[in-house]
C-alpha cells in the first residue's frame, strides 16, 4: 500500500477550503493544501474554455482514494470535477507514516 497525492480543481478559495477541511475531518486525507491562482484551459462541451481556479492537493493513503473520490463528487460544485490521484513513490519515511496513521479511524491503532 502506498500514499497518493490527489489533485482537485475547485472554482474558488471558499469551496476548496471547505472541501479540504471536510476531507481532513473525515480522515480521507491527512493534509490538504489549497493553492490559489491557477488558470485552467480546457475543452468543455465542444468549446475551449478558460477559468481561474484553485488547486486542492490532498495527501492520503491508497486505500482511502475511492472514499475520497466519492466524498469530493458529493460535495464539489462542478458537474464533472477534476479528481486525479497520483502514486507517491518516495518521501520522508516519518511523514509517510504520519500520513498513513492520520487516514485511519484511530490513528494510534
Amino acid at each position: 500500500m502506498t500514499a497518493r497525492l490527489v489533485h482537485i480543481s475547485c472554482p474558488d478559495d471558499a469551496s476548496a477550503t471547505a472541501l479540504a477541511r471536510s476531507l481532513v475531518d473525515a480522515r480521507l486525507a491527512a493534509c490538504a493544501s489549497v493553492l490559489p491562482g491557477m488558470r485552467s484551459v480546457y475543452r468543455w462541451q465542444g468549446a475551449v474554455e478558460q477559468a481561474a481556479e484553485v488547486l486542492l492537493l490532498a495527501k492520503t493513503w491508497a486505500d482511502r482514494v475511492d472514499a475520497l473520490v466519492e466524498h469530493v463528487r458529493a460535495a464539489h460544485p462542478y458537474d464533472l470535477p477534476e479528481i486525479v490521484a497520483v502514486e507517491i513513490t518516495g518521501g520522508l519515511a516519518p511523514y509517510l507514516a504520519w500520513l498513513q496513521a492520520e487516514t485511519r479511524a484511530n490513528p494510534d491503532a
